[in-house]
């Protein structure tokens, strides 16, 4: 199944809403006591996810895509991991090597956006900031000291994640967290993809597109370590909590390795997407 956060014309937050062809139906009223917040759907396990497919099952859902906002695909995770140095092509290019073990950090929650949003930020902090087009991964049940063999059954879905970088504060601070954490620095979706929908999260194209020009085009297959070993290493230090989204790490070709290099300018647009996911799209504006 196929969900999304939707703030249709004139609303004032997001809805939780099924989606399909188009179009959008919210859960709220779906039926009694339908989960009206992600956590509360995932939180409900196989069952909960039953009864929504039931409930939508031969049923229209009538309202139209067309001219609604997305908030982020991920509202209120419990925590935020992102994952560096993923692929050998990235690590390569920025000059730093792929440790033994996975390079992690948290990601603050106010930075966190939707689908087609404004992200900005003042010169004054940065006139480096870079793109980078992430598989995100969504734990649906709590995950402790899993084996590798065992942890998809722990992905509840995924979506897309734009792990936007500003590449200066990154290179002269020892943590990342701050230089990807600014306002709009995370946006997520549109959707989110349950995990039965995606059998091989390692046979995925993912790509990037900055202001026209395609500047990522790779495969999750690239990656060093994979989505089951990422969340068994996770899990073994702290037990993975449902809703908690772990964004996978880029693919070779960001902006600071390029030459000439390509960073965000005021008012450009960025898209990334992960095919059978959906594409994602943020736009620029950079004050003073």
């Amino acid at each position: 199944m196929r969900f999304a956060h939707v703030i249709p014309p004139g609303a004032p937050e997001p809805v939780l809403s099924v989606i399909a062809d188009d179009t959008y139906l919210p859960l709220d009223g779906l039926y009694p006591g339908a989960p009206t917040t992600l956590n509360a759907l995932i939180e409900g396990g196989d069952d909960e996810l039953a009864r929504v497919r039931a409930a939508v099952d031969g049923r229209g859902l009538g309202a139209s895509l067309d001219g609604v906002s997305y908030g982020s695909a991920s509202d209120a995770p419990p925590v935020v991991l992102a994952v560096g140095l993923n692929y050998a092509a990235h690590s390569g290019e920025l000059g730093l090597k792929a440790d033994a073990t996975p390079t992690v950090f948290v990601l603050w929650p106010n930075s966190l956006s939707g689908h087609e949003q404004t992200t900005t930020w003042p010169r004054s902090l940065s006139e480096s900031v870079d793109y980078e087009a992430e598989l995100g991964v969504i734990i649906g049940r709590p995950a402790k000291d899993v084996p590798e063999h065992e942890a998809l059954r722990y992905v509840w879905g995924y979506t897309v994640v734009n792990d936007i970088t500003a590449r200066d504060i990154q290179f002269s601070e020892a943590q990342w967290s701050r230089c990807k954490s600014f306002d709009g620095f995370t946006p997520t979706g549109p959707f989110l993809v349950t995990a039965d929908e995606i059998p091989d999260p390692q046979s995925l194209h993912i790509w990037a597109v900055v202001d026209g020009k395609t500047v990522q085009d790779a495969s999750t297959g690239q990656m060093i370590r994979s989505v089951a070993k990422l969340v068994s290493h996770l899990s073994q230090s702290a037990t993975l909590l449902p809703g908690t989204l772990i964004s996978t790490g880029s693919p070779g070709g960001a902006g600071y390795s390029r030459d000439p290099q390509i960073f965000l300018r005021d008012r450009s647009t960025v898209t990334v997407g992960v095919d059978g996911i959906g594409e994602l799209t943020t736009h620029c504006r950079i004050e003073g």
